[in-house]
């Protein structure tokens, strides 16, 4: 009888586990979980996102505004309160937002002011989707729904029974205009608000049309309201409306805005909307998304994997977003952000270079190359219209970050394959950027003259961050010797962005095995702390910087002595303690709480600049470890949850990571054709490659003991190299990983399959 009790119990949880598994996703939309990361805070980001309510790439995303106007943190998952429904290209809160704008369901007394009219919610009554969202105000007895198109977008106002029902309008200050328009049951305006990268004519001009005539309608700036006008202009101009309701009527609002002019927001509103119903917008919009997302689909995770994978997917195929429009003509026009006049052609806003070279950008050329094609033309714009090249770009040049890593964003989708663009245009882009400086000390090179003629931006000469500035700079010289010589540029002019590739030696100090800041005269700055952060390094430390050399990891490992020293000097990321010296900023910066806090020692997975490091074990002969930490970081570090990401989630960048790791592969050096590889998450996973052929992997003894890859078939064959070609996965076929619980140490462990390094380039010219 206990026998048999033992079996009854040991077979349940069989079952019970098996269960969780999922087989099968058919709707992958409904994985997402939108308020991923928003449960975050300026002293501790659990990713800093907000509720994206939009569709991929879209020009105008929705979100429900928790926090004070001009706040960067918008949503934040402890709020209790809701302000309103803002309008929003914010790319991250660092940045903030522009062209924003909010609507606001009020009733009982009237109520404009933002605090005022504010009510309280519970996620127990909200629905957050890509495509929809929905929540219950309960000060106000009212349900808000929203759905929206690329620069359009319909509210669903569910009302009680009230004499007092209103609708709230908030253009925002630093100068905006509302108008009221009753006979067409119609309110028009203009926001100006922003947080830089603007010229002094930008705009966002908006048209809302309500479904209910209204019977109230006033004008309101700053804190007054004006009854006796119906057009406001101010630092801080809105409108309210009013009209009695029945119990659960329904008022539609069609809303949709443009950075060019009314008309236009007319154009985008009748194009993308028309006549159709709130309920036929929001299925299109799902289906925009199941289109996108339903490229991937897996089998075989858990539930918890299965939410995480498409919840960092669809955060992937959000920045950049769309800043340009149609017009009546079916001609692609966009607002410059550089010069402030209306343009032909594609441009894009959002984003941060320094970021997302590194998998957003990749996983881009690798499955959503048609836009990345469009992005590419929108970087010929900007050039074009502001003389340089972005490296972030908020909408326009805005300065925060260091490198040139536009080079590494321009070179890596024409080596990839992408054609039918000004490429001559971008090239000639990326020579001047990478012998100039720019408008902003984050523009084109900081320091470019140093760097030009000793091999390396210098630490005395008061230019922060000088090393990270010279390793990325050798880095992004490296694309640029790539994308010379497939465009056949002369031989002098390829042979000197190949020397300035390896000026990421000049920075080595033998004596620590790491890379530390070099004064003018060649001396090593000192004192030198490698836990230190900032100061010659970029929100991190020479600990998480020295592994910046994604182009020649040969040449770093022989600077550090070899396999074995490389190795034990990856090893020790993880063993050394969190400690860290943050005096550079004069207190303890967001990233360095998050590093300290993970137990993962000095990796510092919240932010970029490490990133890929994990993966650098295959280039000296012990892929297991990479196949250990990349389960490790995927497991710990990422949950489907409000606290989901481990630091900033930063434009799709660190759910790129987890998006490419979870297939295997990881483009650890953006400007080459590989993929190095790491261990697939699920037990199937298949990819519709946009060529239509089909990529599918496979590792069915996948499991969360079985991490490590005993063996790799590639469409039949045997393969022994650490890396993937990104032109023989675009052919598709089958990657089929034997998986076990036990590292093979006999696999990967020869110098010729270890993946690319310059130093091992025979073309090479030096």
């Amino acid at each position: 009888m206990k026998r048999f009790i033992l079996f009854f119990i040991v077979f349940n949880v069989f079952v019970d586990t098996q269960a969780q598994l999922v087989t099968n996703v058919s709707d992958p939309v409904e994985w997402v979980n939108p308020l991923m990361g928003t449960d975050s805070k300026p002293s501790m980001s659990n990713g800093n996102t907000y509720p994206s309510i939009c569709v991929p790439w879209g020009m105008n995303f929705w979100m429900p505004q928790t926090g004070p106007m001009g706040s960067g943190w918008g949503y934040t998952y402890n709020s209790d309160k809701i302000k309103g429904f803002k309008q929003t290209h914010q790319p991250s809160p660092w940045m903030n937002d522009y062209g924003q704008f909010s609507i606001m369901p009020v009733t009982g007394k009237m109520k404009f002011r933002e605090d005022d009219r504010a009510s309280w919610f519970s996620h127990k009554a909200e629905i957050a989707k890509p495509y929809y969202y929905s929540v219950y105000l309960a000060d106000h007895d009212v349900t808000t729904e929203i759905t929206p198109t690329e620069r359009a977008a319909q509210f669903r106002f569910t009302y009680p029974q009230s004499d007092s029902s209103f609708i709230v309008i908030d253009a925002f200050d630093k100068g905006s205009y509302v108008k009221l328009i009753p006979e067409q049951n119609k309110i028009i305006g203009y926001t100006t608000k922003n947080s830089g990268g603007v010229p002094q004519n930008f705009k966002n001009y908006f048209v809302i049309y309500i479904s209910k005539p209204f019977t109230v309608s006033y004008g309101w700036h700053d804190s007054t309201l004006t009854k006796e006008s119906k057009e406001i202009v101010a630092n801080h101009a809105g409108a309210v409306i009013g009209f009695k309701t029945v119990k659960g009527e329904k008022v539609v609002l069609r809303v949709a805005s443009s950075f060019i002019s009314y008309e236009q927001a007319e154009h985008n509103l009748k194009s993308e909307l028309g006549s159709e119903t709130f309920d036929v917008t929001k299925e299109k919009a799902k289906s925009a998304w199941n289109k996108q997302l339903g490229r991937l689909l897996v089998e075989g995770g858990t539930v918890d994997q299965t939410r995480t994978f498409y919840s960092c997917l669809y955060r992937t195929l959000q920045f950049p977003q769309k800043h340009y429009e149609i017009d009546q003509n079916g001609n692609l026009v966009h607002y410059s952000p550089y010069n402030g006049k209306v343009l032909p052609g594609y441009m894009f806003a959002g984003t941060g270079f320094w970021d997302t070279f590194r998998a957003l950008y990749p996983f881009l050329n690798f499955l959503y190359p048609s836009i990345n094609k469009e992005m590419q033309e929108g970087l010929v714009n900007d050039y074009k219209e502001g003389g340089f090249l972005p490296e972030w770009s908020s909408p326009g040049y805005r300065n925060v970050m260091v490198g040139n890593n536009s080079a590494s964003v321009v070179a890596d989708a024409y080596l990839k394959g992408l054609r039918g663009y000004d490429i001559n245009t971008l090239y000639e882009a990326l020579v001047k950027d990478a012998n100039s400086e720019g408008p902003l000390t984050a523009v084109a090179r900081k320091g470019v003259q140093y760097y030009n003629e000793l091999g390396y931006v210098p630490y005395n000469v008061d230019i922060n961050e000088s090393a990270a500035r010279t390793l990325e700079y050798a880095y992004d010289d490296f694309t640029i010797y790539q994308l010379a010589k497939k465009l056949g540029r002369p031989k002098s002019e390829i042979d000197l962005y190949a020397k300035r590739a390896q000026n990421y030696s000049n920075l080595f100090d033998p004596e620590t095995k790491l890379m530390r800041g070099k004064n003018k005269d060649g001396s090593f700055q000192s004192p030198f702390n490698p836990f230190k952060w900032g100061d010659a390094f970029t929100e991190g430390n020479s600990w998480h910087y020295s592994w910046s050399v994604f182009h020649d990891i040969e040449g770093l490992k022989g600077l550090m002595g070899g396999n074995e020293m490389f190795v034990s000097m990856l090893d020790s990321v993880f063993n050394m303690p969190p400690v860290f010296d943050e005096s550079y900023y004069g207190g303890v910066i967001h990233e360095i709480r998050e590093m300290q806090i993970m137990n993962m020692g000095q990796y510092a997975h919240g932010n970029q600049p490490i990133q890929h490091m994990i993966y650098l074990y295959n280039y000296a002969g012990q892929p297991w470890k990479t196949q250990y930490w990349i389960r490790e970081a995927m497991n710990k570090l990422y949950k489907p949850s409000p606290d989901g990401y481990c630091g900033d989630e930063d434009n799709g960048q660190t759910s790129a990571w987890y998006v490419f790791s979870a297939m295997g592969f990881y483009p650890v050096c953006p400007g080459t054709d590989q993929y190095v590889l790491g261990t697939p998450l699920f037990k199937k996973m298949t990819i519709t490659l946009e060529n239509g052929k089909q990529l599918q992997i496979n590792a069915p003894d996948n499991s969360a003991q079985n991490v490590y890859v005993s063996s790799l078939q590639f469409n039949g064959k045997l393969y022994d190299k650490n890396w993937v070609s990104h032109f023989d996965l675009q052919k598709g076929g089958t990657l089929q990983f034997v998986m076990s619980n036990v590292p093979n140490k006999s696999r990967g462990i020869q110098s010729a399959a270890y993946p690319y390094s310059l130093s091992l380039d025979k073309g090479f010219p030096l």
